[in-house]
């Protein structure tokens, strides 16, 4: 049986990774769209063009989302502010949810949703960080 100590360590570890890898998909899905900011932007509005959402939003929204994505991806990667950095992730995870409900794209929602877990998970656990610039 494990010593407790050693189940710290796991736990500590497990979340270490899981904001990592977290933070790396995020980094990745801005720095990815940055240098086709506007094809991405003119793509979504005319994606959201049948909702009742304005396409002067939805651009405005397409054009700040890869940045957002970047820079609560590259926090979470080193640690730094993570209380406010997740909230901002749910937050953002939860606009693009209302917009992927009202294109009722249900496949990408559950996937969405599970992301928004995966946020939930981190900020319920920051108790274990050891390996972050915020750790206790």
């Amino acid at each position: 049986m494990a010593h407790l100590g050693e189940m710290d360590v796991d736990r500590s570890l497990a979340r270490a990774l899981l904001r990592l890898a977290l933070g790396l998909n995020l980094l990745l899905h801005g720095l990815v769209r940055v240098p086709i900011l506007g094809k991405f932007a003119e793509g979504m509005a005319r994606e959201f063009s049948a909702t009742v959402l304005p396409g002067s939003l939805v651009r405005a929204f397409a054009l700040c989302l890869p940045f957002a994505e970047t820079i609560i991806g590259a926090l979470l990667v080193i640690g730094l502010w993570q209380r406010a950095v997740l909230a901002a992730g749910m937050l953002m995870m939860t606009a693009l949810v209302f917009g992927t409900a009202l294109l009722q794209h249900w496949d990408v929602l559950t996937q969405q949703m599970f992301y928004v877990f995966l946020y939930a998970a981190l900020l319920a656990t920051r108790s274990w960080d050891r390996w972050s610039f915020d750790a206790r």
